[in-house]
């Protein structure tokens, strides 16, 4: 099937899943929920197809584990298809409704944004959760994912299908474009009498590419460079215990920390805490000069770790002064997605919340918690780190737009 025919077909639903009502979508992601689990051997089997491929290709460790199903990841997938089918629907809601001074009655409605088109990278989980978003939200999906996961998601998206249909939907609601040439993705992205908005998820040069050759509105799911700023005030058991959980719970997210910077007023207190945790998992420290005068184990950073998003045992360190060094680095250096400030000084911490320029910003707890199942949305279609139309966790209701609703009782403009 081409590209193009891919696309019509999902325009076609649109006047369908539109209009549907909470309970029927409901009924379809219940029985979406269910197939997943049905076909689970058929899933994990074709996820190891993927994993042997991308082992012997030399993939990160990183990524392989974004990439690897389990029987729990499966069931978290399901799950996560049961709570969206659980949140309120928020197609249909009417915003506001205020009276003119000619009697007009004019409102905002939500609509569904039509064919959602999602551009992504090895993580088969976001198959069934951009599936589960899209559909509760009233929209035709459109998937094209990494050829690293082809035969997973493949898998996944056939037995998501059996589901709608039988729930007595339409199948095309969801689409998966199987071929891997490049030549097809820009095609896709160029889809745009098909396809109303684009959204890519995956590192910076996928999020560049699609940015730079799309011709349909982007929304940009950004990487993740994040940091946590151990400020002087730290208590520094609940320091130790944050970073490791951002360093070290998942590498492979883009909430997880890649960057830490530390007072230096605590420094020679904390770094050797700090080195002694870490190691425990094997993270390399790579750390400014003086850093690494105080503890011998850092390797010297380079400007270029600054700015990386590892996905890896690796994390970098720059020891500060204040909490305004704190922020001018991490503005200059972040991805505007999540940054989060270890301290007891009320002052420091509103400073911190008030100058950050990110999507997500913490006072005194994780940088994991930046996910749309944590912000209470079900599961989400991605972190948005730009600014216009969504930003943070995208859940349903950032997967709608707006109309306006007029009501009138034969007024004529003069």
């Amino acid at each position: 099937m081409t590209i193009t025919e891919i696309g019509r077909q999902a325009k076609e639903v649109t006047g369908i899943i539109g209009i549907i009502g909470s309970a029927k979508k409901e009924e379809g992601l219940k029985a979406a929920a269910a197939a997943l689990l049905e076909g689970e051997a058929e899933i994990l089997s074709a996820n190891q197809d993927d994993v042997i491929k991308a082992t012997a290709a030399g993939m990160s460790q990183g990524l392989i584990d974004r990439l690897e199903l389990t029987p729990k990841r499966i069931e978290d997938m399901a799950e996560g298809l049961l709570s969206v089918a659980a949140l309120e629907d928020p197609v249909g809601e009417v915003i506001s409704m205020k009276m003119r001074p000619n009697g007009l009655t004019i409102g905002q409605k939500r609509v569904p944004l039509g064919v959602v088109g999602i551009i992504y990278e090895a993580r088969p989980n976001v198959t069934a959760d951009a599936f589960g978003l899209c559909f509760k939200s009233g929209n035709a999906v459109i998937l094209k994912g990494g050829s690293d996961a082809l035969e997973s998601n493949k898998a996944i998206v056939k037995w998501l299908r059996t589901g709608l249909s039988r729930a007595g939907l339409p199948e095309n609601i969801l689409q998966l474009i199987t071929d891997t040439d490049r030549e097809k993705t820009k095609e896709f992205m160029r889809l745009r009498e098909y396809v109303d908005v684009l959204i890519p998820r995956g590192g910076a040069g996928l999020i560049k590419s699609v940015v730079d050759n799309s011709t349909i509105p982007v929304i940009e799911t950004g990487t993740g460079n994040c940091h946590i700023f151990v400020d002087e005030s730290a208590d520094f058991d609940m320091a130790l215990d944050i970073i490791f959980n951002a360093k070290t719970q998942r590498i492979g997210v883009c909430n997880a920390c890649e960057s830490l910077l530390v007072h230096r007023a605590v420094a020679a207190q904390f770094l050797p805490l700090l080195n002694q945790r870490l190691l425990t998992k094997s993270v390399e420290i790579r750390a400014d000069q003086e850093a690494c005068k105080i503890v011998k184990d850092f390797v010297p950073a380079t400007e270029e770790d600054w700015g990386t998003e590892y996905l890896d045992y690796i994390v970098s360190l720059k020891l500060v002064d204040s909490v305004e060094e704190a922020i001018s680095h991490i503005n200059r250096y972040n991805t505007k997605h999540s940054e989060a400030i270890i301290t007891n000084d009320y002052n420091n911490a509103q400073k911190f919340l008030n100058e950050i320029d990110a999507a997500a910003v913490y006072v005194n707890a994780s940088t994991r918690f930046t996910d749309g199942y944590e912000f209470g949305f079900g599961a989400e279609i991605g972190i948005s780190t730009q600014k216009l139309h969504a930003r943070g966790p995208m859940g349903l209701k950032e997967l709608t737009t707006t109309k306006y609703i007029i009501y009138g009782n034969g007024q004529i403009r003069p």
